[in-house]
């Protein structure tokens, strides 16, 4: 009887063993999908796309299991909020306020944090109007397109420029004027005479597409707002993506570093790049190598100038919670790089 039990005792143990090693081994995802914008802005994503960065990358981590890498595009980061939220999504591309929001918002519970920066860039506030020489000009009859009203980094970063040229409590002064446009639709929109949208908050290529038309000036200037360089983008996940997938993130963060080191140091087939997958047929490849080598552009995992931006949102009651430091909304991978 002693004996049965000894051997009842041992097969439990080795049982529980076996569960425990059975969820040490468990299989990461089979499929990451990773969300992209429009223009230039979402380049590093787009170099990784066509060069296979990221498939690379999961074939040297040696996972375990084969992974799937899908690509899919969103207008702003509204939507892509609304994905990471459903699980539809594992890394989205959008800026530091649809971050900042989804940090504030989920710390209780899947705590989304950046993954890291992807690029600065001017954001330029263009208008077809004359009579617009300042954001003080600006009437009820003008339309400003943007990402999306109230959420994007363009939306706060007109409304920071409010609060400078109005006072604190005018910071929404502009809201109303502001529509929710994807960045071809915006530019469409400003370009054509009849449309109600005089006026696009955007960023690289479209801002300097739109400036090569007759009649088309800058108003405002993101870079001006800030008092230097800003990110454009940031590239953010949930921590329990992270947890539950260690080499599969940490083969992004291998891919994505390739692909920022690609673009800096080889412009022009960058811009081939582009062209091949964006089928962009607004600009020449001469036309985006030199926005590229544009000084006020850089591709770097280095949040810029974001705790400007946070802060504006936390007084604003954007958010309930202001981080410390711009370290505060990345996961540690990325805390030694000189962010601001």
């Amino acid at each position: 009887m002693q004996l049965n039990r000894h051997r009842i005792g041992s097969r439990l143990v080795l049982a529980a063993l076996a569960i425990v090693l059975s969820v040490n081994a468990r299989a990461e995802v089979s499929e990451v999908t990773l969300a992209k914008q429009f223009g230039i802005g979402s380049l590093t994503f787009i170099v990784m796309e066509h060069e296979k960065l990221y498939e690379k990358a999961l074939a040297a981590a040696r996972v375990g299991n084969p992974v799937t890498v899908r690509w899919v595009k969103f207008t702003g980061g509204a939507a892509m909020n609304d994905a990471i939220l459903s699980g539809d999504l594992s890394f989205a591309l959008a800026g530091i306020g649809p971050l900042a929001t989804m940090w504030a918002k989920t710390r209780d519970n899947i705590k989304v944090m950046g993954v890291c920066a992807a690029n600065s860039m001017p954001m330029l506030l263009n208008t077809r109007d004359a009579g617009v020489k300042s954001i003080a000009d600006f009437t009820s009859k003008d339309k400003i397109a943007l990402p999306g009203v109230k959420v994007s980094v363009q939306a706060i970063l007109l409304e920071m420029a409010a609060a400078k040229a109005f006072g604190d409590d005018q910071y929404a002064k502009l809201d109303p004027l502001t529509t929710t446009l994807s960045h071809a639709d915006g530019m469409a929109e400003l370009l054509s005479p009849n449309s109600p949208v005089d006026s696009h908050f955007t960023s690289p290529p479209y801002s300097y597409q739109e400036l090569a038309h007759p009649g088309i000036h800058t108003v405002l200037n993101s870079y001006e707002i800030l008092g230097g360089p800003g990110t454009l983008n940031t590239v953010y996940a949930t921590s329990r993506f992270r947890q539950e997938n260690p080499k599969v993130y940490a083969a992004f963060l291998t891919a994505f570093k390739e692909a920022t080191d690609f673009i800096n140091a080889h412009k022009r087939e960058a811009a081939r790049i582009y062209l091949d997958v964006s089928k962009d047929k607004s600009a020449t490849e001469d036309e985006l190598v030199k926005m590229l080598e544009n000084p006020d552009i850089r591709f770097t995992m280095a949040p810029e100038g974001t705790m400007k931006v946070v802060s504006f949102m936390h007084k604003q009651g954007r958010i309930k919670v202001e981080p410390k430091v711009w370290s505060d909304m990345f996961f540690p991978e990325v805390h030694d790089l000189p962010g601001t």
